[in-house]
């Protein structure tokens, strides 16, 4: 492991610590600096983009999202192409008030293998473009009652969903999807480049570091699974109970599962990534579950999945024979804000 990663997954090891010890709390900070954003980058649209930007917050469309390329899945909102420079400006200051600077890295990473992508299938039948990633608003951005956004495109759909601001860090960020073709770069100027690499090796350094025994019930097939199970559902339920327990592993393997949970949480800005480990440990850390499939030797084709009672996380890099990641993570009650929502109107009488 290079000395970068090796600090990168302690820096992200510490966060776990943190989070799981109450040290770092969440708080309206990035609910408001979202809804800040918001608002000055649908203030600079036209009327016509405002029409293709702009949903009200009950729109069926807010429920939509998949991760294959547009043609195959066509999509609502304004693209980056159709934007100004100053839009593109805004549209960006939006995108990075949710995710960490290491996770804002990675996702314009992800829209710039589309150049890649391009070179690689000259002629293929998708545009490959990395300016047609679209920008949503849902609602009206403000600290008072709901209201979301999202950037979704190809092997990106990033979404989150704000309720009442301004009292709490009510901000849902889940489903999120990020993927990445190739997994690994193998040619020219970006040879070596590997976006989604730290959510492999570090579930790969867990694996490695089970007994014969542990890797019994760790790994549940052969063979993997061709795409994340969970798909573009809608609204999921838990997958079988199938791999081993974090309570079945030694201190240090228990590390290095967090570990691996960590590089999804710190995609995301620190206030965002704190509300998710807080419903990702809501019932404890025993009852987590680690699984995988497939062939645990570095490019050859695997699956994995970690889940608890209130979320899962899917990793599977089967496609192009093993060199084309897709990830996920979900959160069984809270996917689309349904939770916050859930309380707002338990809460209150309508």
């Amino acid at each position: 492991m290079s000395r970068l990663n090796a600090l990168r997954l302690a820096v992200a090891a510490g966060l776990v610590a943190s989070l799981m010890g109450g040290a770092l709390l969440a708080s309206p900070k990035s609910a408001a600096a979202m809804a800040t954003a918001a608002s000055q980058f649908l203030a600079s649209l036209s009327p016509d983009q405002r029409a293709k930007a702009g949903f009200a917050f009950t729109d069926d469309e807010r429920l939509r999202w998949h991760f294959i390329p547009n043609e195959m899945f066509p999509r609502k909102g304004l693209m980056l192409k159709e934007m100004s420079e100053d839009q593109r400006r805004l549209a960006h200051g939006l995108l990075r008030t949710a995710l960490s600077t290491r996770g804002y890295t990675k996702v314009t990473a992800i829209f710039q293998l589309e150049d890649i992508l391009q070179v690689m299938e000259a002629g293929g039948r998708f545009a490959r473009n990395k300016e047609e990633y679209l920008f949503s608003v849902f609602g009206t951005p403000g600290p008072k009652g709901a209201w979301g956004w999202r950037v979704e495109g190809h092997h990106v759909s990033l979404r989150l969903t704000i309720h009442d601001g301004s009292i709490s860090n009510q901000v849902a960020s889940s489903p999120m999807f990020l993927g990445s073709n190739p997994a690994e770069v193998r040619d020219g100027a970006q040879k070596g480049l590997r976006i989604l690499g730290e959510e492999e090796d570090a579930a790969r350094a867990l694996v490695e570091a089970l007994s014969a025994e542990q890797r019994r019930l760790a790994i549940t097939a052969a063979v993997a699974p061709t795409d994340i199970l969970t798909m573009n559902q809608n609204a999921i339920t838990p997958l079988p109970d199938e791999g081993i327990l974090y309570s079945a592993l030694l201190p240090a393997q228990q590390e290095l599962l967090r570990r691996v949970i960590a590089t999804y949480t710190d995609t995301m800005e620190a206030d965002v990534a704190a509300e998710r480990m807080r419903v990702a440990t809501r019932e404890g850390l025993d009852k987590l579950r680690f699984a995988w499939a497939g062939s645990i030797e570095k490019g050859q084709k695997h699956y994995y999945r970690i889940q608890g009672p209130t979320f899962l996380i899917e990793f599977d890099n089967t496609q192009n024979n093993g060199n084309h990641v897709h990830s996920v993570w979900r959160d069984f009650s809270g996917d689309f804000g349904r939770d916050i929502l859930r309380e707002h109107l338990a809460a209150f009488a309508h």
